[in-house]
């Protein structure tokens, strides 16, 4: 057995292989926060090994639908260059072989950077790569996009006057123009080498929807890794790489409201991954501070 893989699962896992290759060996990745991430040596038989990695939702009730996305997604970033995704090895949606619904991948080179040192150098790389997310023309669409935030749900802290911001999502959605969507393109599921990406992970979400939805959430996630300079930086940066935005304050201010409801979820994959400084309130503090910038710069926006 190979500890933290069950039973089914390794053996479906090896079903995929060449006849001659074996699991030898499994170790659990950090940052997950809705699926246990598990990197597997692979021997090839020839006194080598390769990587694969294994991703697995354990009692969640969207786990079908997000690993039917990200096998989508997967399998149409296969032939596209621009964007460099994990390859495909097979997936089980709805746990019909494994213990649970599980996807299994190619791994890829480099590591997660969520340092504030060297972050104005990664700015424009991850502003490139957006740009070449959003320009992908799939054969087929995936699934329109879903907001489950409302002016109701944001978890307005102790001494905090939100009341402004709010009233910005009491308005309907504005008309956009539909582009391929990652969902949660953020620093956190980013691989770098140096200054150069090496993978973008974690396509569970991929919808069709309008470009703001990335740009606004990975900038509300720079906002509180690096301080809320940093989100309205990368809007700009999206631009300069030749992304167009419009409608910008409803986007980003909901994507700012919206983390407000997962605030405790968030910080605890980055302080395992070494910035202890991101507490709780650390981070209600920073993103209290980004919507107040958010509001007091809509005058540089494209809205009245």
């Amino acid at each position: 057995m190979i500890e933290g893989v069950g039973r089914l699962t390794l053996a479906w896992v090896e079903r995929q292989l060449q006849p001659q290759e074996r699991v030898v060996a499994a170790m659990a990745l950090q940052g997950g926060v809705t699926a246990r991430v598990v990197k597997l040596t692979v021997s090839t038989g020839d006194g080598r090994t390769r990587g694969l990695v294994l991703r697995s939702f354990i009692d969640v009730v969207e786990a079908s639908d997000w690993l039917g996305r990200e096998a989508g997604a997967l399998r149409t970033l296969a032939k596209r260059s621009g964007v460099v995704a994990p390859g495909l090895v097979a997936v089980d949606p709805a746990g019909e072989q494994c213990e649970w619904p599980s996807l299994l991948m190619t791994h890829l080179p480099g590591r997660v950077v969520l340092d504030d040192e060297g972050v104005e150098e990664r700015l424009p790389v991850l502003a490139r790569q957006l740009v070449a997310i959003h320009g992908v023309q799939p054969r087929e669409r995936p699934k329109s996009f879903v907001t489950l935030s409302t002016a109701e749900t944001a978890v307005v802290p102790a001494g905090a006057d939100w009341s402004e911001a709010i009233d910005v999502i009491r308005r309907p959605a504005p008309a956009y123009v539909g582009r391929f969507l990652h969902r949660d393109f953020q620093p956190g599921n980013v691989l770098f080498e140096g200054q150069r990406i090496t993978g973008v992970v974690d396509w569970a979400g991929t919808s069709w929807g309008p470009a703001e939805l990335d740009v606004s959430h990975c900038s509300t996630n720079l906002a509180l890794l690096h301080g809320p300079e940093w989100g309205l930086r990368f809007a700009e940066a999206y631009q300069e790489a030749g992304g167009e935005l419009a409608n910008r304050r409803y986007w980003f201010v909901r994507d700012a409201l919206a983390a407000s409801e997962e605030i405790s979820r968030v910080s605890q994959p980055w302080r395992e991954a070494g910035r202890m400084e991101l507490t709780t309130a650390c981070l209600e503090q920073r993103l209290s501070n980004y919507i107040a910038t958010l509001m007091e710069s809509r005058a540089r926006t494209d809205e009245p």
